[in-house]
């Protein structure tokens, strides 16, 4: 998966190389020699890497996609089913707003896959850029406010806590999805970052919202729970499966901090190879974090059926006949109903 394409963007390759070519314009701007017969050593040779996500990928955005479409519409059927009341799985709600997040970073998949027409309308590549990342943001979001307060998600006196803070987060998420929604483009078939300079600003701002969500929030996330074991202090954060979230989305912000560093000049390079890794891992650290989409529904439905199994013993036995009277008629409702 993947071609070797030359990357035009690279600092290293362009300092050297214009450094390199000015010197011998100035040596040789009077002589017979040309550019041709001037050996170009491989220290300011143009840098190429391998492009992992090209148009040979479009099978496994499609995959994703649909996975993790199937996944996330069969996640909230369940947790809309009669099975899953309040009492049972006090978390449903949030539980089911990661499903939404989840679904509609699936249908966004599509929209920035390679090889697709849709790469050659900039609206569309803008709108896929900005549901991706919204919806990315806000799971995050979601997942550090249910390790914070899930404790009280089954009290009644939360329900509008509940509501609320999610309609905030939601809507941060959808402002912190503006800046890299300003700064895409189209060029040469793909969706990608513009390279105008004036949009430097609107993705050293992603970059940092990146960084910021995918890493320092679950670093944040254990550092506190760190400190709640040591001081003995506080329940919070509860720490849940759903946490396995970040390992998806920590390489990207990772990765695309330090390519923000590499791309403004502040951190050189000092190598071609390391410029090669660098591209590498971008690619991977997007491969990784696509097949999230697919997984989160699993954390999701995983972590609803234990805390459905915790929630059974400590209610009363009319609450769990009734929940079982549920199950069987759901159960028992295809049959009569293929008999009649």
């Amino acid at each position: 998966m993947g071609n070797c394409l030359p990357r035009v963007e690279s600092s290293l390759a362009e300092n050297r190389s214009q450094l390199f070519f000015e010197s011998y314009a100035w040596n040789y701007s009077y002589g017979e020699e040309s550019y041709e017969d001037i050996y170009i050593p491989d220290a300011v040779a143009p840098c190429h890497s391998c492009n992992l996500l090209d148009d040979s990928s479009l099978p496994f955005f499609i995959l994703a996609s649909i996975l993790g479409i199937v996944a996330s519409g069969a996640v909230l059927l369940a947790l809309c089913r009669s099975l899953f009341h309040w009492q049972l799985c006090p978390s449903w709600p949030i539980l089911a707003q990661l499903a939404v997040g989840s679904a509609l970073f699936s249908m966004a998949v599509p929209i920035l896959a390679p090889g697709l027409n849709s790469a050659h309308n900039p609206t569309l590549c803008r709108l896929g850029y900005w549901v991706w990342y919204s919806s990315a943001f806000a799971q995050a979001l979601l997942i550090g406010y249910h390790a914070c307060l899930d404790p009280n998600l089954g009290t009644g006196h939360t329900w509008g806590l509940t509501l609320g803070l999610s309609v905030g987060l939601w809507g941060a998420a959808a402002v912190l999805g503006l800046p890299i929604t300003l700064a895409t483009d189209t060029s040469y078939g793909l969706c990608t970052l513009a390279s105008s300079r004036g949009l430097g600003t609107l993705q050293s701002t992603h970059a940092a919202v990146c960084f910021g969500i995918f890493v320092l929030l679950p670093l944040g996330l254990l550092g506190a729970k760190g400190l709640q074991k040591v001081l003995y202090r506080g329940p919070c954060p509860w720490i849940s499966v759903l946490w396995v979230w970040f390992v998806f989305w920590w390489p990207h912000g990772v990765a695309l901090g330090f390519d923000t560093l590499v791309r403004s000049k502040v951190l050189l390079l000092p190598t071609c190879l390391a410029q090669q890794i660098l591209d590498l891992a971008l690619h991977l650290a997007e491969a990784l974090a696509i097949l999230h989409c697919a997984v989160s529904p699993l954390l999701v439905a995983l972590f609803c059926h234990k805390a459905t199994h915790a929630s059974l013993p400590s209610l009363p036995l009319p609450a769990r006949r009734s929940s079982h009277l549920d199950t069987f008629e759901g159960k028992s409702s295809l049959p009569s109903h293929l008999s009649a």
